[in-house]
């Protein structure tokens, strides 16, 4: 018979994994206490200022007065059109609370004592600290000298393992770099035996290279791949927390049954109507990003300062010393950039927000710069 204590003695490794937080928790866990500006920018958690997209504040509206009721009978249909979005079929995704319940679901089944988490460091720390809480083995390969992820050194470290999970994040969180079509291709065509890669693609629709391609068409063919998706970056949802994972349907199987695989009716909404759009929301909202993000770097190239070239909604900045003076001394000035991230300690990450919120970046960070 099954007891209350016996109950959560099983669940007692999945309820240590729910505290491992998503990329905001983290960024409100580093937040600097105490000191704030009123009117502060946040350039710390990756979000987009934009927002939900009109058409999705329209449907979130038409459903509030009916989110009383789950809406169970609805969601086959929902997650047929967010699988037809990706050219797949609905056996082929399974839904998370952004993209970080899947990646942390992943984890869980795709590591093990004796298959480790791989991934470069630093990346984000999410999947990594969850497959710490559960014991798995952590192994962390070194970026390249232009910050880019070594595919072949993950390569052998899941050989030498006889499996394991690489995970890849591209473009890359905290970096903004990206990992080009030629190594994702060389790393599906050589992934050891009992070797799963997890792609996470948070930021791929702000890449803006003919050299770097999605892992979708792989999950299409059939591979032993997973991506993770989110609607919390280009679709500005990050407070919706709406996500998926694509992949075959025999991993998809393993990964639903540890998912609860129901969002919001009210994120899922404001989901299906983006997607009716999306073509026109994702271009917008890209090249609109695009431009900030080219306009900052142009600004620091005529000053000096180096920096990784950005890839994503966020870029990270060599200040020439330890970056937690930044950290620290920007927030009371009005302006809050992302958390450490070591070893690159020099290094401070910032999200790209809008023209109004960079002009007030970089007079801050200037003035932090300069001393």
């Amino acid at each position: 018979m099954s007891t209350r204590r016996g109950f959560f003695a099983q669940i007692g490794a999945a309820a240590a994994v729910a505290r491992v937080l998503p990329e905001a928790a983290y960024a409100q866990r580093a937040a600097v206490k105490g000191g704030l500006a009123k009117d502060m920018v946040w350039l710390n958690a990756n979000e987009n200022p934009a927002g939900p997209p009109q058409v999705s504040l329209e449907a979130m509206r038409a459903v509030l007065s009916a989110s009383g009721r789950y809406h169970y009978n609805e969601f086959a249909d929902i997650y047929s059109v967010m699988a037809q979005a990706e050219g797949l079929k609905p056996e082929q995704i399974v839904t998370g609370a952004g993209s970080s319940e899947v990646l942390h679901t992943a984890v869980d089944l795709f590591t093990s004592p004796t298959r480790p988490f791989i991934s470069v460091n630093p990346a984000y720390e999410g999947p990594r600290d969850v497959a710490r809480t559960l014991g798995r083995p952590v192994v962390l390969t070194n970026l390249r000298d232009d910050y880019t992820a070594d595919v072949r050194k993950m390569a052998e470290e899941a050989d030498r393992a006889h499996g394991g999970l690489i995970y890849l994040c591209n473009p890359n969180n905290p970096t903004s770099a990206v990992t080009s079509a030629e190594d994702l291709d060389w790393l599906v065509r050589n992934l050891p035996a009992n070797t799963t890669l997890l792609v996470d693609e948070a930021y791929i629709h702000f890449v803006d290279r003919p050299d770097v391609k999605s892992a979708m068409p792989y999950v299409q063919q059939g591979k032993n791949v997973i991506v993770a998706r989110t609607f919390s970056k280009i679709y500005g949802m990050a407070g919706l927390r709406v996500g998926f994972a694509a992949a075959r349907p025999d991993l998809i199987e393993q990964m639903s049954k540890l998912s609860l695989n129901v969002i919001s009716i009210v994120s899922a909404r404001a989901v299906v109507a983006a997607l009716g759009d999306r073509d026109n929301i994702v271009r917008e909202r890209k090249t609109g990003l695009v431009k900030i993000r080219r306009d900052l770097t142009a600004w620091l190239r005529e000053r000096g300062v180096k920096f990784i070239e950005p890839n994503a909604n966020f870029m990270m900045i060599d200040v020439g010393r330890d970056a937690h003076e930044f950290i620290t001394k920007m927030p009371a000035m009005g302006v809050a950039p992302g958390r450490p991230f070591p070893p690159l300690d020099n290094m401070l990450r910032v999200s790209i927000g809008t023209e109004a919120e960079m002009a007030k970046f970089r007079e801050v960070f200037w003035k932090v710069y300069k001393g």
